[in-house]
């Protein structure tokens, strides 16, 4: 007895904080018991932490306006709401009736003169699961160009990114509320840059800041969030910052409801949820705004479904480092470190605007810039792309080649059809200077024009440098093995020269790489800008194979290759094969390109 006297408190008080726990999970009301005429409450943050409440009253429900999917239409009536109307950043704000949640705030009508929302039923929310569906890559259809710009990523994946236009109601039209996206450590110039893509697909970019704890991309110490509360998703995060803000709508546990729309409806995903703070709500006649600033790192959303997204508190999202490293002559090197999105899509695209800020900076966003660059891509499987080149130019070309280099390699390795790949890590370090690094090519001169087969020729490279500085270059190629009196051509080019070269002799523009070893063998030997390229051709036959060039094939090598028995697609015949190459590193940006036919003596 003594000993069930002893235990009895213990046993009383675990009961009680399971039926407390139990209590705490807030009820749910159905779409069948909302009705016209209902009165609730909307909840979300317009300041700092504060919660605050809307009445709501319900207009009527809008039944299968997609396939399955319905659309609860309500007034807002509060401080905030009549003031600036349905709000920016208001995505997935609890609406509660007879203190049940009813749904989530997640579309609006623009220029409306009340505040009228469109709600997302909560049970559509509560379908959203755990299923670990993930996206098929992409075909993959590599131009002979390796730079991505964000008008590039755009066209190759606009069909992931949703129209705005969601429904028609009383002659106008609900949109899908935009998500503000704060960005900080980012240039203005660089945001201007990148709002229109960013409008495109759904942001509604705006200058912020962010807490010191979301700086260290940690977990932070303090976990809890509550239903109405402003929650981000952080597409780059360390010493720059872009989070996407939106509001909690349910929480079961560690289990978190947001936005009561999708994001980009991706199915499974693997982005940052952190903490924000609201610091105003900033009204305009079209749609208002919260402005914030990203808190801590708090867990990871790992749905992103037509009802909103689905994530967990306290688990680490897996995200793809970058260090950047500034070596500027007589100053000390500057380096940032930051934490990209771990997506194919968005994280090619917000590293190529966020490289672009940091390597431009306002003092340099109108002279003169080169920057000389090597980097370094580590993936998991222990393979990597080693990179370098030169950019030299005005205004911010040389950052937007850069970043666009930059993000064409993440996207051809994120999207590979051959496995799936994680970057464990990217390293870049870039030198720049304020003065231009390019010459054009003058003239080539050849110490002899007709050679015997393996004799070596003298070949000098006459250039004009900037500000018309003459320079010569000279190298060594031997004449190849060719019956006597044949001729043979040396091409000296630039890359982009000796792209459009290649493109015409193998007659396409696109390389389909067969295999991830090829892939990754193309992207540690992309043309370089500081490179003199000579090619020696001739009229031998060849193929062109599955991105690789089989120069001078006997007839019945040839004849087997092209068997359909032994390619796995058509070759291309080649009428001119490749016989040598070489390049030659210089400390300036090549352009130019000249063709010179040399005879094999009789």
């Amino acid at each position: 007895m003594d000993f069930m006297r002893q235990r009895l408190p213990l046993l009383l008080l675990a009961l009680g904080l399971c039926a407390g726990a139990a209590r705490a999970l807030t009820l749910t009301m159905p779409l069948r018991d909302v009705k016209p005429g209902m009165t609730g409450k909307a909840r979300s943050v317009f300041a700092g932490n504060v919660m605050e409440e809307s009445d709501v009253e319900i207009l009527g429900v809008l039944s299968n306006i997609q396939p399955r999917r319905n659309l609860i239409l309500a007034r807002l009536r509060g401080k905030t709401v009549d003031q600036a109307g349905i709000i920016q950043g208001m995505s997935g704000s609890p609406v509660f009736i007879e203190g049940k949640i009813a749904g989530a705030v997640a579309y609006s009508f623009p220029y409306a003169k009340e505040a009228i929302a469109g709600i997302t039923p909560i049970e559509e929310m509560l379908a959203i699961d755990d299923r670990a569906t993930p996206r098929t890559a992409p075909a993959l259809s590599l131009s002979l160009t390796n730079r991505l710009s964000l008008e590039d990523l755009f066209e190759r994946s606009k069909e992931l990114f949703p129209a705005e236009v969601f429904v028609e109601a009383g002659g106008r039209t609900a949109r899908r509320l935009r998500l503000p996206l704060i960005l900080g450590g980012f240039s203005s110039r660089a945001v201007e840059k990148a709002r229109p893509f960013l409008e495109r697909i759904g942001f509604n970019p705006v200058l912020g800041g962010m807490s010191s704890q979301a700086r260290d991309m940690t977990l932070g110490t303090d976990l809890s969030l509550r239903e109405g509360d402003p929650v981000g998703i952080q597409l780059v995060g360390g010493d720059a910052n872009a989070s996407a803000i939106g509001t909690v709508t349910y929480l079961d546990g560690n289990r978190v409801l947001a936005f009561g729309h999708p994001f980009y409806n991706l199915g499974a995903v693997d982005y940052a949820m952190t903490k924000a703070r609201v610091v105003a709500v900033v009204p305009s006649l079209e749609t208002s705004f919260k402005l914030a600033e990203t808190e801590a790192l708090i867990g990871r959303f790992s749905q992103d479904r037509t009802a909103g997204v689905l994530g967990e508190i306290g688990k680490m999202p897996r995200l793809i480092p970058v260090n950047l490293r500034i070596e500027e002559e007589g100053r000390p090197g500057r380096e940032f470190k930051l934490k990209v999105v771990n997506d194919k899509i968005l994280g090619p695209a917000f590293l190529n605007i966020t490289l672009s800020s940091l390597l431009t900076g306002e003092e340099r966003a109108y002279g003169d810039l080169t920057l000389e660059f090597e980097g370094d891509v580590y993936l998991d499987n222990g393979m990597g792309i080693h990179l370098e080149d030169l950019f030299s130019g005005n205004l911010d070309n040389s950052a937007t080649s850069v970043s666009g280099l930059i993000a064409a390699v993440v996207y051809l390795l994120s999207n590979n059809e051959f496995k799936d790949l994680g970057i464990h890590r990217i390293d870049l370090a870039v030198r720049p200077s304020d003065r231009l690094r390019q010459a054009s090519l003058e003239r080539v001169w050849l110490d002899k024009y007709e050679v015997s087969p393996g004799e070596r020729i003298q070949i000098k490279v006459f250039l004009r440098g900037f500000k018309e500085e003459g320079l010569v270059h000279e190298v060594q190629v031997q004449a190849p093995s060719l019956p006597a009196g044949s001729e043979f051509q040396i091409v000296v080019a630039d890359a982009a020269s000796m792209q459009l070269l290649e493109s015409s002799q193998y007659k396409t523009r696109e390389f389909i790489p067969r295999s991830l070893a090829q892939l990754v063998r193309f992207l540690n030997n992309l043309r370089k800008n500081n490179r003199i390229y000579f090619k020696i051709l001739a009229s031998k036959p060849g193929l062109f194979l599955r991105g690789e060039e089989m120069s001078n094939l006997p007839p019945s090598l040839k004849a087997m290759f092209a068997s359909p028995r032994a390619a796995a697609s058509a070759p291309t015949e080649l009428a001119r094969s490749t016989l040598s190459d070489y390049q030659l590193p210089v400390p300036f940006v090549f352009k130019g390109a000249a063709v010179i036919p040399v005879q094999i003596r009789k």
